[in-house]
């Protein structure tokens, strides 16, 4: 890929610092840290003293400041131009590089910008970002250090803005799924716990309990990210125990409230995000001595996740009854104890007691 920038007139150094930026660009995954580092891989590829990016609304009708380097570039972040304003709003607006090298003699420059952020703008080179001809925004670089900007540089603007254009669209998009599945979670979690009594914040504190347990037995990141689905979600089947189509389409003939797991599993099938949390859903009524459902599993044939949330469930049951503070703890400890190897993974059992004992966790 070099060669090929190369050849289109950029030189080995120039080629190189481009993919070194796309490069950095691939790793962020936040929208904000990706558009700080575009912003400081153009001003150092382009040898500038500063740079500006801005992202349209969503309507395409207005430019906002995302990124503004410089003393007073947090000014900027307030501000916003519409399309057609400005030397960004004419890139904008026709989706065309501009250079410019004298901008206080260009008819297009917004002095207003200036003034308000105490910049000196003498040069600017600003080009259009496209993503799949769905325009993202404009990134431009100002007062390039040695020498005038050229229409070469204005490639080599052009191929970083291609790729930032892609890596910003992921990256929102990505974010947008993420915030669409938070709520889902949410909605699903007060529907959980409408259907039985006195199981407020149930989903939130056998989560909490859940991540806890598999930090002290050391779980690596994905599975500590399943133990928080599925301590939120583990009795999702209590919804279904009230929907006679949905217990029809699986063959169940009568709700019976051990079926839980096995309903929340159906539920929940096919969620690619939840694939890892699935069997601790399922299993978490098992036991750790093969007495328990669906499958009679014992010991480490349970899935670890689903061991913990047996530990987790148990102590929840005791506070549906009513108990509360010390009087709560010292039950749940007592409870756990004593199906310590019958009931419970002993290591789990003795995680959850020394957490307990120590208070390093409430829940």
């Amino acid at each position: 890929m070099a060669e090929a920038l190369a050849g289109e007139g950029l030189d080995a150094k120039a080629a190189l610092g481009l993919l070194a930026a796309a490069g950095s660009l691939g790793t962020a995954l936040d929208l904000d840290f990706l558009l700080q580092k575009l912003g400081a891989a153009a001003e150092a590829l382009l040898d500038s003293e500063a740079s500006a990016i801005m992202l349209a609304s969503d309507d395409r009708k207005r430019l906002s400041f995302k990124v503004a380097s410089g003393e007073k570039g947090q000014v900027l972040k307030t501000m916003s131009l519409a399309v057609g304003e400005g030397i960004a709003g004419w890139v904008a607006q026709t989706r065309s590089p501009a250079v410019v090298n004298d901008a206080r003699q260009d008819p297009r420059f917004a002095a207003e910008f200036d003034r308000t952020s105490g910049f000196v703008t003498r040069s600017v080179l600003c080009v259009p970002m496209v993503y799949h001809d769905e325009f993202v925004g404009v990134i431009e670089v100002l007062n390039r250090r040695s020498g005038p900007y050229t229409a070469e540089h204005a490639g080599l603007l052009s191929n970083l803005a291609a790729f930032a254009a892609t890596t910003i669209a992921q990256t929102k998009a990505v974010a947008e799924g993420r915030n669409f599945f938070s709520h889902v979670l949410e909605v699903l979690c007060l529907a959980i716990e409408t259907t039985r009594p006195n199981m407020d914040g149930h989903c939130l504190r056998s989560a909490k309990l859940a991540r806890a347990l598999g930090r002290a037995l050391g779980v690596d990141e994905y599975q500590y990210r399943m133990l928080n689905y599925a301590g939120m979600l583990h009795d999702a089947g209590y919804i279904a125990l009230g929907s006679p189509e949905f217990l029809a389409d699986m063959g169940v003939l009568k709700a019976e409230e051990e079926l839980h797991p096995v309903l929340s599993a159906k539920l929940l099938e096919g969620i690619t995000m939840l694939e890892g949390a699935l069997p601790m859903v399922l299993h978490h009524h098992e036991r750790y001595d093969g007495t328990g459902t669906p499958d009679k599993l014992a010991g480490a044939d349970i899935p670890l996740g689903a061991r913990i949330l047996a530990v987790v469930e148990s102590v929840e049951e005791i506070r549906m009854v009513g108990l509360r503070g010390a009087e709560l703890y010292e039950r749940a400890v007592q409870e756990i104890r004593s199906g310590s190897g019958r009931s419970f993974d002993p290591k789990v059992a003795a995680a959850f007691v020394e957490m307990i004992e120590a208070r390093s966790t409430s829940w």
